[in-house]
């Protein structure tokens, strides 16, 4: 789980995180730690970290706070000039269109990926690290949209490299 996405881009960085999270966790027995979903591979690897070493610190998942254009809010934002921001605009765009794509019956997540890579390279700005439609569980890559997937991705505008993430769901709620 810690190889894929963010962890395939960021060599040993959720082992540093892990151990960090540890290490404070054992210093301050919180009984509750809160983390933005975001971060969402970050998420499942520290509550699999807190389940497995049994460490009596809930996990808390907060939804991720947006700015107006629907840019995930993140203190990288500020590393961004006037056009960088408004090119980063398109990670959000990117996933609206995912939303559309699959909510008008597409299925295919080499589909989906390929639609999104070709809209970021419309944006000069932005160069796409990743994007992936994968099981919200294990962060596999799957065949088929079928029941909740999470589509995730990581771009760099300009300097910067933003990531973000949506859960999407083929299932009629009632």
């Amino acid at each position: 789980m810690s190889s894929t996405l963010e962890g395939a881009s960021r060599y040993g960085h959720f082992k540093g995180v892990a151990t960090v999270l540890i290490k404070l966790f054992n210093i301050i027995r919180p009984d509750f730690s809160y983390f933005g979903e975001k971060d969402y591979q970050q998420v499942l690897i520290v509550k699999k970290v807190v389940d497995e070493l049994n460490l009596d610190t809930q996990i808390i998942v907060l939804p991720t706070i947006r700015e107006k254009d629907g840019l995930a809010l993140s203190s990288r934002n500020s590393y961004l000039n006037k056009e960088e921001r408004e090119a980063a605009a398109v990670l959000y765009e990117a996933l609206e269109k995912a939303e559309l794509w699959i909510k008008e019956g597409e299925r295919n997540p080499f589909s989906i990926v390929s639609k999104i890579k070709d809209l970021i390279k419309k944006v000069s700005l932005a160069k796409l690290d990743y994007v992936a439609v994968v099981n919200p569980e294990t962060l596999e890559k799957v065949e088929d949209i079928r029941g909740t997937v999470l589509i995730a991705l990581a771009v760099r505008i300009g300097e910067t490299r933003l990531i973000d993430n949506m859960m999407f769901s083929t299932e009629i709620r009632r």
